[in-house]
């Protein structure tokens, strides 16, 4: 038997940076997918191996499972585990098993994701042989949520073939877990995001599982329903930026004006709670989706002016702005800023061949397009058996 697991990546709508200050933030989905299969090798080819495939990476590591054993059963855990953290100890033994690997320099901002997967399989499936294979549509490290949907996956595909979980495996395609193993993959996912990031808000794992949008603010996670289909033109910059220091630049600023920022947090909270209202209101006819894209293109331009309030944009951004800018196309950043990722919204009416020439002004500026939909599924997983 072969399960595969794809959780979709995430971009923020309204509120970032904005979020940490008590602001409202609104978080969706898109339609670009990071994919995990895994198989158990049939008893005459058991070679008693643990293998990781990063097919993108072109990466292949493998343990001896014994070995994994051997080295975790210091922190004597309880296999199949529920939900846990990874201990200090636990962390050290596994990064030591990531290290034995040898993973060359150029790669080693994988070795994170990597230590989330040791932990996930083991406290899930135990210590069998098996061999998993990653591959993705998301740029890694670039705002969109690469991390949590191959945590989201991991866990998917780990949970789906353990035997705490009961599956109806006949069925062909895409199926979609029942709320309770949601549940349980998101309480997974978060546990191999720390790992990652060390203190994540949980906002991408619960948008990779779930799909659609959530609301979130001081901690508190609502899902919603979108009743409006949209499309958005991703450009990654391709500019890495360090989180935790815009993140700090920010609340330096704050202090520093400390009237005017709770203006610029309570005009971000107005407009994202506005953002929810509109994608939650239905859409009855091609009018009513114009005039939605409309009023969304203007909160998404007011987003971006408060971001450059708070000192997050960058060279590279104000480049994707002036040339979209030039076609009236709304756009803001996504995410932290200074790089990343960039979203500009595509009407509903708006010719291909438009999309087309905007796409080719900002390649030649070096940076890639991807284009998405916004607010679709969550994780779906298949089965192939091999019977």
């Amino acid at each position: 038997m072969e399960v595969t697991a794809r959780a979709p990546g995430k971009i923020i709508l309204a509120g970032e940076h904005a979020v940490v200050h008590g602001s409202t933030a609104v978080a969706a989905s898109i339609d670009l997918y990071t994919y995990v299969s895994l198989s158990f090798p049939p008893h005459s080819d058991n070679d008693g191996m643990l293998k990781l495939h990063l097919k993108d990476m072109n990466l292949e590591l493998c343990w001896p499972v014994g070995r994994i054993k051997e080295v975790l059963s210091e922190v004597g855990r309880q296999i199949p585990s529920p939900p846990t953290s990874c201990s200090p100890e636990a962390t050290k033994l596994i990064t030591a098993l990531v290290e034995e690997q040898n993973i060359p320099e150029a790669q080693y901002s994988l070795t994170g994701g990597i230590s989330a997967f040791l932990w996930l399989y083991t406290s899930i499936q135990g210590y069998k042989p098996a061999k998993v294979v990653i591959t993705s549509e998301l740029p890694l490290g670039s705002g969109l949520g690469s991390s949590a949907a191959i945590c989201v996956s991991l866990s998917a595909a780990f949970v789906a073939l353990s035997d705490s979980v009961n599956l109806e495996h006949s069925q062909k395609g895409w199926l979609m877990f029942g709320e309770d193993e949601l549940e349980l993959v998101n309480k997974w996912a978060f546990e191999g995001e720390k790992i990652i990031h060390g203190r994540p808000s949980g906002i991408d794992n619960t948008v990779s599982t779930y799909g659609n949008m959530i609301k979130f603010r001081s901690g508190e996670l609502t899902r919603l329903k979108s009743n409006t289909s949209l499309k958005m033109l991703i450009t990654n910059t391709k500019v890495g930026r360090n989180t935790k220091a815009l993140v700090a630049g920010v609340s330096e600023r704050t202090v520093r004006h400390p009237n005017s920022m709770a203006a610029v947090f309570k005009a971000v909270d107005s407009i994202s709670n506005e953002v929810a209202d509109i994608i939650q209101s239905p859409s009855h006819d091609e009018r009513i989706v114009s005039e939605k894209e409309e009023k969304l293109g203007e909160l998404m331009e007011m987003s971006q002016g408060l971001l450059q309030c708070m000192g997050v944009s960058h060279a590279s951004i104000e480049t994707v702005l002036r040339t979209t800018l030039k076609y009236k196309l709304a756009t803001k950043l996504t995410g932290a800023g200074g790089g990343g990722c960039v979203l500009t919204l595509l009407p509903t009416l708006l010719s291909g061949m438009l999309v087309d020439k905007v796409i080719a002004e900002l390649e030649a500026c070096g940076f890639q397009c991807l284009i998405a939909g916004i607010g679709g599924k969550g994780l779906e997983i298949s089965f192939n058996s091999f019977s």
